[in-house]
């Protein structure tokens, strides 16, 4: 029995499956875990989400930003991009019960037995796992059994930026909603930027990774994520997991062992080269 995490797959299915062939994953022994944004981008995200839904309690995904924005455009709320690549999905027999499904995945899971952490872009420099996972469950309350349309009608916007135990309403929301799924540069005084999304060595002096600001969750706790494709070989700390490796955009997809901490990587395939023999 072992236990893997896959970082953003983004549509990328037959990389996905060239991984899960290499390391023999078996569903009904094994467990797979997903950073997020199982959509958009590639040109696989139906059977990326089949897939993924299909595998049941041997797969746990959490929700990242463009897989909320699918459920935006699934409901109403927003226009597909075009970039996103979405058109067989809007078109697919299932498209509603697999959006149903998403609606109802998660954005934080902590397992204290594994003693691991996992959300699509992170945790907020200013909490810790307790307040984490009940932000994570105050936003995924009302996803799941609440008013989940004017939520997702709210949440785009960047403020605020930065936490307060007295944040309520959807100002708490989306602050929590936007760590979990959209964070990558923090100031020193812990306020979120969004607007940079170079690599850390070309970033702003005065912006550093969320992760390299002093909460000591993020020395004691072993955390992953993805989001952050441009994070690609940067040198994160021994407990912090960096997952995109930015697969849709050319470069690779990456697998974890957790067992071991062996890692497995798959080049993004072209399609030339993909044989359906």
């Amino acid at each position: 029995m072992s236990t893997y995490f896959v970082g953003d797959l983004h549509g990328c299915f037959d990389e996905l499956q060239l991984l899960l062939e290499r390391v023999a994953f078996n569903p009904k022994q094994d467990k797979l875990y997903l950073t997020g944004d199982l959509i958009a981008r590639g040109d696989k995200s139906l059977e990326c989400l089949r897939f993924i839904k299909n595998l049941g309690s041997a797969a746990q995904t959490v929700l990242g930003n463009h897989d909320l924005h699918l459920l935006s455009c699934a409901y109403g709320i927003k226009k597909v991009k075009t970039r996103d690549n979405l058109t067989a999905l809007f078109a697919a027999p299932d498209f509603g019960e697999l959006v149903e499904w998403l609606r109802h995945q998660p954005l934080f899971v902590h397992d204290p037995q594994l003693g691991f952490s996992l959300a699509h872009a992170g945790i907020s420099p200013d909490w810790d796992i307790a307040t984490a996972q009940h932000c994570a469950r105050e936003v995924e309350q009302i996803l799941q059994q609440g008013d989940f349309k004017a939520l997702l009608s709210q949440m785009y916007d960047s403020q605020p930026d930065h936490w307060s135990p007295e944040l309520r309403g959807i100002e708490r929301l989306r602050y929590s909603i936007n760590v979990f799924t959209r964070m990558r540069f923090c100031y020193a005084d812990h306020r979120l930027d969004f607007d940079c999304k170079s690599p850390v060595e070309q970033a702003p002096p005065e912006l550093h990774p969320w992760f390299a600001l002093n909460n000591p969750l993020f020395s004691t706790e072993n955390i992953l994520f993805g989001h952050w494709a441009s994070l690609v070989d940067y040198p994160t700390p021994s407990n912090i997991y960096a997952l995109d490796t930015g697969c849709a955009w050319g470069n690779r997809m990456t697998l974890l062992r957790w067992e071991d901490k062996q890692i497995f990587s798959q080049s993004a395939v072209k399609k030339s080269e993909i044989s359906y023999d």
